[in-house]
Formats: C-alpha cells, sequence, structure tokens
C-alpha cells in the first residue's frame, strides 16, 4: 500500500500527473469528490466531461464525500480527485458557510476520519489537492476559512504519504519527507 498525494496551483497539471501515476492499471477507481453540477453551469460541466474523457475507460467513477468508507474497502488503486472539492462539499452539504465555528468542528472531525482511514487502507491512493496558500488572502471569512482549513488538511494528508509530489506549470517536482 503507497499513499501518494499530489498538489499544485489551478491548471498546473497536477491531474494529469496524478493520472500519470496510476497509467497500464485497469482496476482504478476514480473518486470524483465535486458535485456533477445542476446544469446551470455550462463551464463547471465542460470541465467534469473534459476529465471524464480523459480517464481510461477501464476505470470506474465514484462521486462521493465518504472517502473513509472507500479507503476501508479492498480493491485496487483510488485516485481521488479532489481534497479541495471534498472539503467544500462537506461544508455545503452541512450547510455551514455561516457557522464556521460549526463548519471547523466538522472538518476537524472529518480530516482526522480521512488521515485515521489513509493510514489503515489496504490500497494504493493518489490524492489530488489544490495549493491554495500561494494565492491572495481572501476577503471574506468563509475564504479564508476554506483556505486554512484546506491547509492544514493537505499538511495532515502529506504527513501520513508516502509521497508527496508538487506540480508547478506541468512539472512535478518530488518533496522530501515529512
Amino acid at each position: 500500500m503507497a499513499i501518494t498525494v499530489v498538489s499544485g496551483g489551478v491548471r498546473s497539471g497536477k491531474s494529469r500527473h496524478a493520472e500519470s501515476l496510476l497509467a497500464g492499471r485497469t482496476d482504478v477507481t476514480y473518486v470524483a469528490t465535486g458535485a456533477p453540477g445542476d446544469g446551470t453551469d455550462p463551464e463547471w460541466a465542460q470541465r467534469v466531461a473534459r476529465h471524464q474523457a480523459a480517464r481510461p475507460a477501464s476505470w470506474t467513477t465514484v462521486e462521493t464525500l465518504d472517502l473513509v468508507s472507500l479507503l476501508g474497502m479492498p480493491g485496487g488503486p483510488l485516485l481521488v480527485e479532489c481534497l479541495g472539492t471534498w472539503l467544500t462539499g462537506l461544508i455545503d452539504r452541512a450547510g455551514l458557510w455561516e457557522d464556521l465555528t460549526a463548519a471547523g468542528d466538522l472538518v476537524a472531525a472529518q480530516s482526522t476520519a480521512l488521515v485515521t482511514a489513509l493510514q489503515a487502507t489496504p490500497r494504493d491512493v493518489v490524492l489530488v489537492t489544490n495549493e491554495v496558500g500561494w494565492s491572495l488572502v481572501p476577503l471574506t471569512p468563509s475564504g479564508r476559512f476554506f483556505q486554512d482549513s484546506l491547509g492544514r488538511l493537505n499538511a495532515a494528508v502529506a504527513g501520513v504519504a508516502d509521497h508527496a509530489v508538487l506540480v508547478v506549470m506541468g512539472h512535478a517536482l518530488t518533496l522530501g519527507a515529512s
């Protein structure tokens, strides 16, 4: 079992790199943590369609926020795309963007459960995440909450990962052990 976390900025090539790590594997489960959309955002629908078209046909796609359950199941590798949309989905589903104290409790509990499940999983896992800390400081409390929460989650996941990769301008840089 190996855990690899792949981080980078928007459009850095992190998803392409993560998929390349599992090239040749036919038993991959692609875990889409982002909502497929309700048809009101055509640009989001195009992004989802591009990602789907780029994946090998033999890969199975599962759309879920329940990463802990998947990590506990036997099977082939998991490619989780991505922790940023997972975090957003958790807060959206709970309706907590206006109650950041409760959102913080939820995120802390779910992040701990995820890290624990990663440490125990029998599966190879590649997790994609966004590196949000190099951008502007968000103007809203919820934006700052998201940025801080994802930064902490990324550090926690990287702390238990066997491999950490930062993708910058299409180039993958292997990071040292934490």
